[in-house]
């Protein structure tokens, strides 16, 4: 693989969050941002520490109201290393006369390294190299390295390395009304014999305890006098080394990390201090984080040419950091900004359905964890339907650690400064997703084990819920769906309405049509015996499979007189906005919900959309998809119609969220492809760039990111995976010349696409899978383990780009085809990729995937792993 590094020179304060964020190294358990160690959270500096799923609540009244809310807890900080020359302040980037400062960040190791020089105020140069990693190797290990060079003088300096619990969540400014004191110091202490310091703290409620304990080690030992000290909720050893100008001195701290949430440990405080005596020296670290990083990278790596590569890379890069082998293991959800920030206070949304092709394709067991972090909250689910009068489950817009509802009722707007009533609880569209992202994993792995033990149960639930919702007019003979929020995200009520919510939204409508039948074609699965014993166990009588499959037949859409879509009903009768002069004005607006609300006025009132809503739909189900359900439903959508749905939006959409350039991108891929291209480039500067001007800093957008990788893994490849075959119907940008990848598929690791303007490669790699059925532009063949098929264009263009996560196009053929290359050994197109065993492509630590996680197309019966 080529090797990627982000660089950043020089030391700019304006964009130090941005930084930060970017430069965080995770390895799915614990994530930490690259602030430098020096640092404290200080308004420029935020060196925030995150364990995935851990989480805590707390009440605080905001604007005369109380408001329960759960965070991902800022976790204590295992960075701090400050130093100083005695007599003098200690150094940093801000205070201190900086002559260089640089920071670069290998995404083909996983370090991060930072070299800087400073000057005191007598004219000493002191010349720091720190090497960071968190360890993919080992969950619970990271690491920093210190190298220190006295370049004109020769004396002591003054070094403190400390892990302190005194933390707090203040990363957002639009949450500091909150209270964010989340950590209660338990003990702090030093274990000479082994030189380690340690400290203990708990979460204030989820009662959570947490412990890290640190190695500190000098390459000269003899060279340093060393000193323990600590105070309520901070340990720190202080070392006082002899430097000679010149050479350099290196420091080391090494740290283990463990909560009482991790299993097969006695109490996490024995478990840190035990592992971190332990800890191998960082060189060897590196190695093991080389070797881990590199196995993943041949998992993962998608190669174009050009400028491209460097985002891509970044975004795989936190995708895995977030969501690593580790992650299989865990309680957790995937957090919408990752574990890299406190935006969105770490909750988990519906952003899975925008990673989930990434993860199938490369870490199928992963996808699987995400899936079942909603199975153990399907009970709260329910409970909240029934609490709200409806059956089945009813999942929330956000979770967090036991899937309550943690949506907030008020949100601070930072254009007004008030503190504004918010109905987004209203988007229930977000048990479609997990319900999607069931069934794109059975189609993309025919798990059935999953499928028989969880998979089907948590179809069936969501679908009765919708059928509950639903209210039946006779007299049209249609089903309503009313008092939502679709994924628009700002309409949330009609103008003066005495009621939230609005009515029939297109996307919610259409997807429950969608989710009704995967629920019915997911009972088919079962052996009758599993069925029958499902059904009673649910008390799922025939009437209502039967009432699944009328709501899935006579759900309402709304059309506007001209035929397009309508994003709900009577959005079409909402007053036009002045787009120019709102752009005159105010230059960006895209959060036209803030600008609006500060001026008196209301979003509701108006004909504009934050994000795709309607285009979800071609996103999702690609334009033969959705026609198709709109057909089922006795509606008659032409491709003239089809085009004014999309301009109409493309039109009011003010692009207020980061997936809404991966959206508009897919949709407008065989519509105009230059405009297609746009909406990548900015897809792909989401986070890099910062497009939504400073939330970044707050964290990543996970959705974003995996959605660019995604557009060209899948959308520019036309690739899908669906009715037991992989298909391929590349038509790719005229930017992009060429591009290749490595998938996942029903147990085979490392197939390897590679596409050009003119052709397709497809190559299996050797092992004992059975053989998988590949179509090209709608030509069949069958890949045995070892053998590649190299397919030519003829000169017709090439059918449409499929939908987007589960669309239900077949790739048109592509007219008269000229005769397709044999399928031949993989060695004669070229050498076919050796499979490693599944034990080497783990971290040590950790099981190997198991086969049966992902076998071949639908195997027997078989009783699926269960629950505790």
């Amino acid at each position: 693989m080529h090797r990627t590094v982000l660089s950043y020179e020089g030391f700019d304060p304006a964009a130090e969050g941005l930084r930060e964020a970017l430069c965080t190294l995770g390895n799915g358990y614990v994530a930490t941002r690259g602030a430098a160690p020096e640092s404290a959270a200080d308004g420029v500096h935020y060196p925030g520490t995150y364990l995935a799923g851990c989480y805590d609540r707390l009440i605080s009244v905001v604007a005369g109201a109380t408001v329960e809310n759960e965070d991902l807890v800022n976790m204590p900080n295992w960075l701090p290393l400050r130093f100083r020359i005695p007599g003098q302040d200690w150094f940093t980037l801000d205070g201190t006369a900086v002559l260089d400062h640089r920071q670069d960040l290998d995404l083909r190791q996983g370090v991060l390294v930072r070299r800087t020089r400073f000057r005191d105020p007598v004219g000493r140069v002191l010349a720091v190299t720190q090497r960071r990693i968190v360890s993919m190797h080992d969950q619970h290990v990271a690491a920093l390295e210190t190298t220190f060079v006295a370049e004109n003088w020769s004396g002591t300096l003054e070094v403190r390395a400390s892990l302190d619990g005194r933390v707090t969540n203040s990363g957002v400014a639009r949450y500091r009304d909150l209270d964010g004191r989340h950590l209660v110091p338990v003990g702090e202490g030093y274990d000479p014999g082994a030189g380690v310091a340690w400290l203990e703290v708990r979460t204030a409620t989820s009662q959570v305890r947490v412990a890290q304990a640190a190695a500190v080690v000098v390459d000269l030992p003899e060279r340093v006098t060393a000193g323990f000290e600590h105070r309520t909720g901070e340990s720190a050893v202080r070392l006082w080394p002899e430097l000679a100008e010149g050479v350099p001195l290196r420091v080391e701290k090494r740290v283990a990390v463990y909560t009482s949430r991790d299993p097969a440990i006695f109490e996490p405080l024995h478990a840190a201090r035990r592992h971190a005596a332990r800890i191998p020296p960082f060189d060897d670290l590196l190695a093991e984080q080389a070797r881990s990083w590199e196995r993943l990278w041949d998992r993962c790596a998608l190669v174009v040419p050009g400028e491209p590569q460097r985002a891509l890379d970044l975004y795989v890069f936190h995708l895995l950091q977030t969501l690593s082998v580790h992650t299989a293991h865990l309680d957790a959800g995937m957090p919408a900004r990752g574990l890299h920030g406190e935006a969105y206070r770490g909750h988990v949304f519906w952003d899975e359905l925008f990673v989930f092709p990434f993860l199938l394709l490369c870490l199928p067991r992963v996808a699987r964890s995400l899936l079942m972090y909603r199975w153990r909250r399907l009970p709260r689910a329910r409970t909240a339907a029934e609490d709200a009068g409806y059956r089945g489950a009813m999942y929330p817009w956000q979770s967090g650690s036991d899937g309550r509802d943690e949506t907030q009722r008020l949100h601070l707007n930072p254009a007004s400064g008030r503190w504004v009533e918010d109905h987004s609880h209203l988007q229930r569209h977000v048990g479609l997703a997990v319900a999607h992202d069931v069934w794109q994993y059975y189609q993309a792995t025919g798990d059935m084990a999953f499928m028989h033990s969880y998979g089907v149960e948590m179809l069936v639930e969501i679908a009765r819920f919708w059928c509950a919702l639903a209210t039946y007019d006779a007299a049209a003979d249609r089903y309503d769906v009313r008092g939502v929020m679709g994924p628009d995200e700002y309409h949330d009520a009609y103008p003066d309405a005495a009621r939230p919510g609005i009515d029939n939204n297109a996307y919610t409508n259409v997807m429950v049509t969608r989710v009704l039948g995967y629920a019915l074609d997911g009972l088919d699965l079962l052996p009758e015996t599993e069925r029958e014993a499902l059904c009673r166990r649910l008390g799922l009588h025939e009437q209502e499979r039967e009432l699944f499959e009328h709501v899935r037949r006579r759900m309402r859409v709304v059309f506007h007189g001209d035929g397009v879509i309508s994003q709900f009903e009577g959005y079409e009768r909402l007053a036009e906005l002045d787009w120019a002069a709102y752009r005159a004005r105010y230059g960006s607006v895209r959060r036209l919900d803030r600008i609006l609300e500060a001026e008196g006025d209301s979003v509701h009132r108006y004909q504009v959309s934050k994000q795709a809503d309607v285009l979800m739909l071609v996103y999702l189900l690609g334009e033969h998809g959705l026609r198709d359900a709109l057909a089922s439903l006795g509606y008659d959508l032409d491709r003239a119609a089809l085009d004014r749905t999309v301009n109409y939006y493309l039109a009011r959409t003010s692009h207020g969220s980061t997936l809404s350039a991966v959206v508009h991108a897919w949709v407008l891929a065989r519509r105009d492809r230059r405009a297609s291209w746009h909406f990548f480039r900015e897809a792909l500067d989401s986070d890099i760039a910062d497009v939504q001007g400073g939330t970044t800093a707050e964290g990543v957008h996970l959705g974003a990111m995996a959605g660019s990788i995604d557009l060209v893994q899948r959308c520019y490849t036309g690739l899908e995976l669906s009715g037991d075959v992989l298909r391929l119907a590349p038509r790719l940008p005229d930017e992009l010349a060429e591009l290749s990848f490595r998938l996942r598929y029903r147990g085979h690791r490392g197939i390897e696409v590679r596409c050009t303007h003119d052709s397709v490669r497809i190559s299996v790699p050797r092992s004992r899978q059975p053989a998988i059925t590949v179509a090209l532009h709608g030509q069949e063949r069958t890949l045995g383990p070892g053998q590649a098929w190299l397919w030519r264009a003829p000169a017709d263009e090439p059918g449409e780009v499929p939908g987007g996560p589960g669309h239900a196009d077949a790739p048109e053929p592509a007219g008269a085809a000229a005769p397709a290359a044999d399928v031949a050994p993989a060695a004669d197109v070229a050498p076919a990729v050796d499979v490693a065993p599944a034990a080497d492509l783990e971290p040590a630590g950790t099981e190997p995937e198991a086969a049966a996680t992902e076998p071949g197309p639908a195997p027997g019966p078989s009783a699926g792993p269960t629950e505790p």
